[in-house]
């Protein structure tokens, strides 16, 4: 029993950062309507500067918060480069932020090299019987789940976040009021490269990075955005949790080479559940 804790417990932490990253890829699609393939380089380049900062002797605090800033700058970049240009469809961005993501290898491996980097977290570990569970991945649940809180007041008291609600509701009304969608889509961008550099900062020291580990972060994290429909935060954020808990359990008891094997079925099972709820309502129309 005490190791099925051990292992939920751990699965909650792994599975809120699949949740921040598909927090990320939520908000700029709701805005947008891109899915956006370069989230999980902004988690890896966060990461990826956080270690430097530390090596270079930057306090903790101070270090993670100026990479999570990094993670907005580039999430900002990729918007300009995506959907900067009038007139640019989500397909066409989609293909750009694709592009993108390829040419994040290229840099990180330029600058970072491509050998695997971590950098210390909260030491020491929880204590369940015979299991042990680091308090890193508990650290990383008591940051995600207030994070998640603030984005839904956010959006729900500020006046960007009721813009950011407004493009992302009705585009076409929204720019008869006058906002602009396009620089509301970029600051959706901003916020997405923060929340995944945010991911990356707080998953590090519990799982080492390298310039390809956004493969598995956008996989995982798409899967969580996916079960809450690329537009609710809170269901993805409940969708990351049962991913993370699902993928440790299979790694403890089956075998850790199945993880990514399950966030590809749990995609491809909502994506059928979804696509036949649709073809219901549409019959039920007619």
């Amino acid at each position: 029993m005490s190791q099925f804790l051990a292992y939920v417990l751990t699965g909650l932490g792994i599975g809120a950062g699949y949740a921040l990253v598909g927090s990320g890829l939520v908000a700029i699609y709701r805005v947008t309507h891109v899915v956006n393939f370069a989230q999980g380089a902004f988690a890896v380049v966060a990461a990826l500067s956080a270690s430097s900062l530390l090596a270079s002797g930057v306090p903790h605090v101070a270090a993670e918060g100026l990479a999570v800033v990094v993670g907005a700058v580039v999430g900002l970049l990729v918007g300009l480069v995506a959907i900067g240009k009038p007139g640019t469809t989500p397909a066409a961005s989609l293909i750009v932020t694709l592009g993108l993501g390829v040419f994040a290898y290229a840099v990180e491996v330029l600058v970072w090299g491509d050998q695997p980097r971590s950098f210390p977290g909260i030491p020491g570990a929880l204590s369940i019987g015979d299991a042990r569970v680091p308090w890193q991945y508990l650290f990383v649940v008591a940051v995600t789940v207030p994070v998640f809180a603030a984005m839904a007041v956010f959006f729900a008291r500020t006046d960007v976040g009721k813009a950011l609600s407004a493009c992302a509701s009705n585009p076409h009304a929204a720019r008869i009021v006058g906002i602009d969608v396009t620089r509301m889509g970029l600051v959706a961008f901003a916020l997405g490269g923060a929340l995944g550099g945010l991911a990356g900062v707080l998953v590090t020291p519990a799982q080492q990075v390298t310039f390809d580990s956004d493969v598995t972060l956008i996989v995982n994290g798409f899967a969580a955005a996916i079960i809450g429909g690329l537009t609710r935060p809170a269901v993805t954020l409940a969708g990351g949790l049962l991913l993370g808990v699902a993928q440790t359990l299979i790694a403890g008891w089956g075998g850790g080479a199945y993880q990514l094997e399950v966030a590809l079925l749990l995609m491809l099972a909502v994506m059928i559940v979804q696509s036949a709820r649709r073809v219901g309502v549409v019959e039920e129309v007619t």
